[in-house]
């Protein structure tokens, strides 16, 4: 690779042998011998101030470049700069593997973060917007005669100042009935009738408390006296009784003390206070979630739902789409100067939001329900006004989730961060932002050991020259559509009228033994549809929905464990002869089990490193190296291996590693079918993309077995998908269909759209003016439609003569 060297300074070389210079005047960020992950002592240049995009198949290794190696190094540096507390911390954390980075700015990470927001955050508190609108109220706002004027804290739920009293500023109140708690009236107490008691409270103590003051625990529960069963399931009292069991001639009993905790009690309690997921999940089925009857879902107190501006509300302004809340806005009839400053200001932040196809979300839009790329786009949104320069911006995939209608917006600001004085180093697979792009690296040829190499840094166009490029025949000259012998389908499933969300009474049909793509812009409505097929399913044996939800939330959940292709590599190492030697069973080889773990990390090869100012983040555990296995477990090996290192293979290397071993090649098969081979076994779901975990779901599911014919429902299932990998994705989807199944995506990729046999349609934009179908039919047919903001691209995705080729059909 070409190296511009400047004469005053003498260079640095690498490990790898290649010059790097420190001339502050170099424009170059130079990365010399990166091991990473995958990457293979990468050497590499990338100008700064530039829009430099990161490219190659699912796991070639440009994450690992990009973020694993330049922006580790930036925070690396980061911490060595500050307090000598922090710089212990880059200990823990660790060091990328690189042998030198020269030129490197501060940089600012916008990643598609895995770990969901908490259920306070919102789109408001995520772009900072709702602390100006709350600014304008307690400014501007119309106040009742003798009202005495708000700061801007008695407007924020989150604060004592302002949050409802009644649910303490989250809008909503969950509660529960007899009817939740006891499912089935006719058993007895005894008899598990108190469903929401866990099984072990329906033993003796609790029994034996209630006996003890004056229930009869063997009646029927509906025979039960009305009083009685309220004071059971709601009473706030937590009596401590004396219990005298009866005499037992066998053995001794003693009297002992119960104190009783009413089911209503515990089932708030657990729901509230418990740490644990599954016991939280298990509280929820017994309450109900309904809008707060004191504040109607604003989550504030009386007094500042008293005040209005612009004759609204603050929790109603906050409901409104952006697109609509910015023309109320500007509208407002007050021209104080505090609300001209304050309008101004919300309205210029508002805009670069709406731009990214962001513009259907409201203000109080709760940031859990949000995508990762729209919570990425938020980022992206509000970084626009942080007026920093000279920093390197790391993006992880920014078109994630976003219309082909709206990309050309995502360049613009883009480009208004690198006008900016900045540099944006971009990782991304959509063709249209490397197309737009400065400079150009791709990591690849392959995935995992075959990847890891730079095989192009320069110029997009230069791409062209590079033999083994993945990238470039999609680039240059995409094939057109795969022409597909159309299929014919009589049966068609009716979902509808929907109202829900933005969809207002809106029907469609889905064709039964086919392929069909929902479309649209951000907000439209396509997951609202889909996720209402769900009843009414005749002619369907089974519905499977495949989302985009983490497969776990910490370390200790991971591929292996969630296929359950582990249970069957545990039973190998059990069967070994140094496995039986010492007296080790399956349990032994697991670490979520004390006994063959590491108890430093409990299993988990990784510790928690709490930051300050900065969010917590995993270190490899100090014991283990993050193995996750004690030396003696590790003494067992089968073929060469112990249990450590076949976590460490990937799919690919597994897959030939236990070939012969049926119970765990069968789901290594389906995991390389979806174009994960180069994943590694024990990968972390902490690192694991949206559209990785939805993919590891499919092999799941698929791998059970397809018995009946099954509708598959997938949410966007080539987000993260280089389009090499694409190909490889909709090629199982399409088996899947030719064996007569049906399969329903949402999806943006017109090229997937385009191989469909049935389009939807829906818009023609997001929130309020979306929510109806502006097309239904064969994609050649809604290419031709007037009025979608689908129709241009996929016209350009099909091929010249598709009617002639195809044909179509309609169920």
């Amino acid at each position: 690779m070409h190296v511009t060297q400047c004469s005053e300074d003498p260079p640095f070389t690498s490990p790898s042998g290649v010059p790097v210079m420190h001339s502050p005047h170099d424009p170059y960020v130079r990365v010399r011998g990166a091991r990473e992950h995958n990457l293979q002592g990468v050497d590499v240049d990338i100008p700064r101030d530039v829009l430099a995009v990161f490219t190659g198949v699912s796991g070639s290794g440009k994450s690992s470049l990009a973020f694993g190696t330049v922006y580790a190094e930036a925070q690396r540096r980061y911490f060595e700069s500050v307090a000598p507390y922090a710089r212990r911390l880059i200990h823990q954390v660790g060091a990328p593997k690189v042998g030198e980075i020269t030129g490197l700015p501060p940089a600012v990470p916008l990643q598609q973060r895995r770990a969901a927001p908490t259920s306070r955050s919102s789109v408001g508190t995520v772009t900072n917007l709702s602390n100006s609108l709350r600014m304008l109220f307690s400014r501007a706002g119309a106040y009742p005669p003798g009202a005495a004027r708000l700061d801007s804290d008695a407007f924020s739920p989150h604060t004592a100042a302002g949050a409802c009293p009644e649910c303490h500023g989250l809008g909503r109140v969950h509660r529960t009935s007899e009817e939740l708690l006891v499912p089935d009236p006719g058993l007895s107490v005894r008899e598990g009738a108190i469903a929401a008691w866990p099984g072990a409270w329906q033993g003796k103590n609790l029994r034996d408390v209630l006996d003890a003051l004056g229930y009869d625990v063997d009646r029927p529960w509906r025979e039960l006296p009305a009083a009685q069963r309220e004071w059971i399931l709601f009473t706030d009292e937590q009596p401590v009784v004396t219990v005298h069991p009866v005499r037992d001639a066998d053995r001794i009993q003693r009297p002992y003390q119960g104190t009783y905790m009413s089911a209503r009690r515990y089932v708030m309690k657990t729901f509230a206070d418990s740490r644990s997921p599954a016991l939280r999940a298990r509280a929820e089925r017994f309450l109900t979630s309904e809008s707060c009857p004191v504040c109607g879902g604003g989550g504030l107190r009386p007094e500042a739902l008293a005040v209005t501006f612009a004759g609204r509300t603050i929790a109603e302004l906050a409901a409104l789409p952006l697109t609509e809340l910015a023309g109320v806005l500007n509208g407002a009839d007050d021209t104080s100067e505090a609300a001209r400053a304050l309008i101004g200001d919300l309205v210029s932040r508002i805009a670069p939001v709406v731009e990214l196809g962001l513009g259907h979300l409201g203000l109080d839009r709760a940031a859990p329900t949000l995508s990762a790329g729209e919570l990425q786009r938020l980022r992206l949104a509000t970084q626009l006004r942080s007026g920093l320069f000279g920093v390197v911006y790391v993006l992880d995939e920014p078109s994630a989730g976003l219309h082909p209608a709206d990309t050309e917006a995502l360049l613009t600001l883009l480009g208004r961060l690198k006008a900016a004085g900045n540099s944006v180093f971009v990782v991304e697979h959509r063709l249209d932002v490397v197309r737009g792009a400065d400079w150009l690296v791709e990591v690849g040829p392959g995935a995992g050991e075959h990847g890891g190499r730079v095989l192009h840094s320069g110029p997009v166009e230069d791409l062209a020259k590079v033999s083994g490029s993945a990238t470039a025949r999609f680039l240059f000259d995409r094939p057109p559509a795969p022409v597909r012998s159309a299929r014919a389908f009589r049966d068609r499933l009716k979902v509808g009228p929907v109202s829900r969300h933005n969809l207002r009474g809106v029907t469609a049909e889905f064709p039964l033994g086919a392929f069909t793509a929902v479309t649209g812009v951000s907000g439209s409505g396509k997951s609202t549809l889909i996720g209402e097929i769900t009843e009414d399913l005749e002619g369907v044996g089974r519905l499977v929905s495949v989302d985009q939800k983490p497969i776990g939330r910490t370390p200790r959940s991971n591929l292996a464990t969630y296929t359950g292709l582990f249970d069957a590599v545990r039973k190998v190492f059990a069967a070994t002869d140094a496995a039986r030697e010492r007296g080790h069973g399956v349990g032994r080889f697991s670490f979520n089990v004390a006994g063959g773990r590491c108890e430093t990390c409990q299993g988990e090869g990784f510790v928690s490193v709490e930051l300050l100012f900065l969010p917590s983040t995993y270190a490899p555990c100090p014991e283990c190296g993050g193995a996750r296995y004690n030396a003696a477990t590790l003494e067992v090996t089968y073929r060469g291996r112990n249990i450590a290192q076949v976590l460490d293979l990937t799919v690919e290397a597994a897959a030939e590693f236990f070939a012969d071993t049926p119970a765990v090649a069968r789901s290594l098969d389906t995991l390389l079918d979806v174009g994960l081979g180069y994943l590694r076994l024990g990968q972390p779901a902490t690192e694991l993309s949206g559209g990785e975990a939805q993919r590891i779901k499919l092999a799941s599911e698929l791998q059970r077995g397809r018995r009946g014919h099954t509708l598959y429902l997938l949410d966007e299932p080539t987000t993260g998908l280089h389009p090499a990998d694409v190909e490889v994705l909709t090629r199982q989807l399409h088996g899947l269909v030719d064996a007569g199944h049906t399969v329903v995506v949402a999806e943006h990729d017109m090229a997937v759209v385009a191989g469909a046999d049935w389009v939807i349609d829906l818009g023609p934009g997001g929130g309020d003016a979306g929510g109806r179908v502006v097309a239904a039919g064969p994609p050649a047919e809604v290419a031709r439609t007037e009025g979608s903001a689908t129709a241009p691209y996929l016209a350009r995705a099909l091929p010249r003569d598709w009617d002639r080729r195809r044909g179509t059909h309609r169920p």
